[in-house]
């Protein structure tokens, strides 16, 4: 099925407010996961909202708005009161703008919420104000520590993002070999994960996505992924989420935000950024290997053509679900 970006920002938007979510929360939410689908994330996009859809049928709708219980000049904490991470880490993110473009740093945590997005969309957020950020959010365990096959920490991803002269330069990964919507669109498609990134229940490699999500996955890059994944899960205990996340819940989002100019003219490290940025690009490639690319090039090139098409491609049977959902309005 193909849409407009507006249709299926739109589709988005009234899935969400189908399920109660109030006008504003529901814009939040739809414009995050556009943007994933604009960028190329697929699973992160609509068919990631069906599992949202599925999440709140379960456990109902959250019955307070996200809320700031303590705040500092430089800090804030943000409880979601279970509502989803995107409205939690973009409130959160918000104030973190706010408070590093006044004072020059702030840290801002968030817990009580669940799937949080991509870290990428705050960090553009916070780039777009000349800000540089990094960004954290750990995750029920669904991964198991390196040379373990028991899950132990979330897929938590991980995000560093720059200004410079033009696009930013954001760095935005999953600690995991495979992300938790990836294996849950597997599912739905009936398709087989690759071989080596997931365990069933009884520690056995498996290539079954319904055997994957009741063992578990691998860390991304062996020791070396294992232990950010460690770190991330840490620093969402620091934004108040307990150790061991319940299923699809009470997550721990942080971000860190400051300027530039704390150190240099934030116009100076802009360029320079930039200049690193063409150091990079103008690396001779591997024989018969494709351009070298900074983080995020891809992402920017691919929203800049969906948006140029302004069309999306979307499952029928995921756009079937969400059409009968969104008529409940």
């Amino acid at each position: 099925m193909r849409l407009k970006v507006g249709e299926a920002r739109s589709l988005a938007r009234n899935v969400m407010m189908a399920m109660d979510y109030s006008e504003a929360y529901a814009s939040i939410i739809a414009d995050h996961l556009i943007d994933c689908e604009m960028r190329g994330l697929g699973y992160g996009g609509l068919p990631r909202l069906v599992s949202i859809v599925e999440r709140l049928e379960r456990t109902g709708v959250p019955d307070k708005p996200v809320e700031v219980a303590h705040e500092t000049p430089v800090s804030a904490k943000v409880v979601g009161h279970d509502n989803l991470g995107y409205v939690v880490a973009h409130e959160a993110t918000t104030i973190a703008i706010a408070k590093a473009r006044e004072i020059g740093i702030a840290i801002v945590g968030g817990d009580d919420t669940w799937y949080t997005g991509m870290r990428s969309y705050f960090a553009e957020m916070a780039a777009a104000e000349g800000l540089i950020s990094m960004i954290a959010s750990n995750a029920t365990p669904w991964v198991a520590p390196h040379g373990a096959v028991d899950g132990r920490f979330g897929t938590n991803p991980m995000c560093f993002g720059f200004p410079s002269t033009e696009d930013p330069i954001i760095w935005d990964i999953g600690t995991s070999s495979i992300m938790h919507a990836e294996v849950m669109l597997a599912r739905r498609l009936g398709e087989t994960l690759p071989e080596g990134i997931a365990f069933d229940a009884g520690g056995k490699p498996t290539t079954d996505p319904d055997a994957a999500l009741g063992g578990s996955f691998t860390p991304w890059g062996g020791h070396k992924g294992s232990g950010l994944g460690h770190v991330v899960q840490l620093l969402g205990v620091l934004a108040g989420s307990p150790t061991q996340p319940p299923d699809l819940a009470e997550f721990g989002f942080v971000i860190v935000a400051m300027k530039p100019d704390l150190l240099m003219p934030e116009a100076e490290y802009r360029a320079k950024v930039s200049e690193y940025a063409e150091a990079v690009r103008s690396a001779r490639p591997v024989e018969g290997g494709l351009a070298v690319r900074m983080p995020f090039d891809r992402s920017a090139a691919l929203r800049r053509q969906i948006l140029s098409e302004d069309a999306i491609e979307v499952a029928d049977f995921v756009h079937q679900r969400l059409v009968k959902i969104a008529a409940a309005i």
